[in-house]
């Protein structure tokens, strides 16, 4: 069976290289068809018969395509070539149309006083999809029902894109000293963002009870890397705090064709910390 190299892009990326698109399309009409004449391929594509030729040429070379009984067919590496190039192709259009949202009309909270029919912008703001007055923004629409200042607003013929800034994940690490450390709950206190909005949230049982000990309000404590993946997509930062053994399991979360950007430090003020100080 012919299988596609791991080193070979594909789907969408695949049909870059040149001749490609051609070659999928003849074996398909080959798959389908079975045609006597290279002169009907090339109709149906849209093509000239020396173009038609070249591919038929370059199939055959690579063992993927013969004529028997007078009429070219695929093999049976052609055919699951055909089928797995096809397969790949229709996961990645797939994936590719989940992420792209036809929005006509939503709702926006309200930075300031909007009456109907006033033109905005809409931005995100602290992950919250906001509007203010003025359409000139890379995303606008119209105001189609209005609201005072932090209410909901619904705005329809939306025009452009929301601007998406990823936001920084921090990931402070607990060495296995570090629970019995005295000084923990400080530590862990003055590792904390700035930003109040700021997500933090535990990887495991001993990380939770570090942040609890020390008074830290609102700890989330499931789920932690997608919600913080999440929270860094809609521009809101986030902090972590995991056990060194757990840190790897936490980081293949982040892995992936758009990864957040990540900052992994150990949690400051511990013993190898102060070794290094002196």
């Amino acid at each position: 069976m012919v299988g596609v190299r791991s080193s070979e892009a594909t789907g969408l990326a695949g049909l870059r290289r040149g001749g490609t698109v051609t070659e999928l399309l003849f074996l398909y009409e080959c798959a389908t068809l079975e045609p006597t004449q290279l002169r009907p391929i090339a109709e149906r594509l849209g093509l000239t018969v020396q173009a038609v030729s070249h591919s038929y040429r370059q199939l055959r070379r690579r063992g993927l395509v013969t004529v028997r009984d007078g009429r070219y067919r695929p093999t049976v590496e052609g055919v699951a070539w055909l089928h797995e190039t096809l397969r790949r192709l229709g996961d990645d259009l797939r994936e590719r149309i989940e992420r792209v949202h036809v929005i006509r009309s939503t709702r926006a909270l309200a930075l300031a006083d909007l009456a109907e029919g006033a033109a905005v912008s809409l931005e995100l703001q602290h992950g919250l999809l906001s509007a203010r007055p003025g359409g000139g923004g890379p995303s606008r629409g119209r105001v189609q029902r209005g609201g005072r200042k932090g209410s909901l607003v619904e705005v329809s013929d939306l025009e452009g894109i929301v601007p998406l800034t990823p936001a920084p994940i921090s990931v402070r690490t607990l060495a296995s000293d570090d629970l019995v450390d005295g000084r923990l709950g400080n530590r862990v206190r003055s590792s904390l963002p700035s930003d109040p909005l700021s997500l933090v949230a535990a990887e495991g049982l001993e990380a939770y009870h570090a942040l609890s000990n020390a008074g830290v309000p609102s700890v989330l404590r499931f789920a932690a890397g997608t919600a913080c993946l999440e929270a860094s997509r809609l521009g809101v930062p986030s902090y972590i705090l995991v056990l060194e053994s757990d840190l790897p399991y936490l980081l293949a979360q982040f892995v992936g064709p758009s990864p957040p950007p990540l900052e992994v430090a150990p949690l400051p003020g511990g013993a190898k910390a102060r070794r290094r100080g002196h």
